[in-house]
């Protein structure tokens, strides 16, 4: 029996390669789908992070977001949706509120909220590249770029 890296050396090849895994399971009926990292795809970004969307559907986007080490976003909402971010590594600085002086950090483990249409900007002042795992709920354009906190 092999063992647990045994185990995830062979799924991680069966991900790659397709292989015992049905064609399309979303159009197979089955009503689920796994994306790989590789299956990501970059999409429109404010300028300052990357993002990749793993799934997008007519009320829900999700996927990953990174900011390298000592940079920060652009000023930016993201109309309708309401925004669920899971910092797995690195720092979030994230500024909003008027004139953007309202201030939270965040750091691996935590959890933020952002509500609809409320533009901010992430800053990562730490000193690794934060990479974050984001899911939106609404509909419209999922980001967009603004001027300035307003």
């Amino acid at each position: 029996m092999p063992d647990d890296e045994g185990v995830q050396d062979e799924l991680d090849q069966e991900r790659a390669t397709g292989e015992g895994m049905p064609e399309n399971p979303a159009t197979a009926g089955l009503g689920v789908l796994l994306i790989i990292p590789s299956e990501r795809t970059r999409d429109a970004s404010t300028p300052g992070m990357t993002r990749e969307t793993a799934i997008s559907t007519d009320g829900m986007w999700s996927g990953v977001a990174r900011t390298p080490a000592g940079s920060a976003s652009g000023w930016h909402h993201h109309g309708a949706y309401e925004s669920s971010i899971y910092v797995l590594s690195g720092t979030l600085r994230l500024e909003f509120g008027p004139d953007g002086i309202d201030v939270i950090e965040a750091g691996p483990g935590d959890f933020v909220y952002i509500g609809a249409g409320v533009v901010h900007r992430e800053i990562n002042p730490g000193t690794v590249e934060s990479e974050l795992v984001v899911s939106r709920s609404g509909a419209g354009d999922p980001v967009v770029n603004v001027d300035g906190p307003g």
